[in-house]
């Protein structure tokens, strides 16, 4: 296992709260129900890759109303849970890279919880190129990023002032890493879940996650789409 740091960043999967793009296709409980499952995915993945006592997870929201919190608390065993602070997702996540170092040392690898088709081979690769001592972008296809990984504190300084969820999100985060941390390394290109034709993506390219498993009970209900 890797001596780097894993930070998710992530919602509790409450109804109306999480995944609302998808909610408006497949209903606000179904949502949740896919963002429960994306976010056990991704906590597993994390775990075959990074050692305990090198996983933090920055939660927002309240777990306690999220659609299965027994499970939830369960798969959070063995992390450090923080909460997220900021007014901005932007100043939550500096916040949230900047005390990752401080507390359990660098390189810190940050995900969110939109890629449950993520793998373990694709977080090594991000942690092998750490190695360089450079920072890590992986871009996501609608123009975002999927993972951001510093290898200092000051990597992120400046990230506060970048606007999040664009199609510019990924071009903005690089120019403004590089203007503190040098050369920004890329790596794969994943796409986010954020539409019911994303989820269908994600799922066949990981048919064996929770996510998948419940996507296709989705359809075969009737309620999924592709729109």
């Amino acid at each position: 296992m890797t001596t780097a740091t894993v930070l998710v960043m992530a919602k509790a999967p409450v109804p109306g709260a999480v995944k609302t793009r998808l909610g408006a296709t497949i209903g606000p409980e179904a949502a949740a129900r896919l963002a429960h499952a994306a976010l056990l995915d991704t906590l597993a993945v994390c775990e075959s890759v990074f050692p305990p006592g090198r996983r933090v997870i920055a939660l927002a929201g309240a777990p306690a109303r999220s659609v299965e919190p027994a499970q939830l608390d369960r798969a959070l065993s063995g992390w450090d849970v923080v909460a997220q602070e900021g007014a901005t997702f932007a100043e939550r996540l500096e916040t949230a890279h900047r005390d990752a170092h401080v507390t359990h040392g660098g390189p810190v690898v940050q995900i969110g919880m939109d890629t449950p088709h993520l793998t373990a081979r694709h977080l090594e690769q991000v942690v092998a190129a750490t190695r360089s001592g450079r920072p890590v972008l992986g871009r996501a296809q609608d123009g975002g990023w999927w993972v951001l990984a510093t290898t200092a504190p000051g990597d992120v300084t400046q990230l506060r002032r970048v606007p999040m969820s664009r199609h510019d999100t990924w071009a903005r985060t690089r120019d403004c890493v590089e203007r503190t941390a040098g050369t920004v390394l890329p790596t794969e290109e994943l796409n986010d879940v954020d539409t019911a034709a994303d989820a269908e993506v994600a799922a066949a390219a990981a048919p064996d996650t929770r996510f998948a498993r419940g996507w296709r009970e989705l359809l075969a209900s009737g309620m999924g789409g592709t729109s």
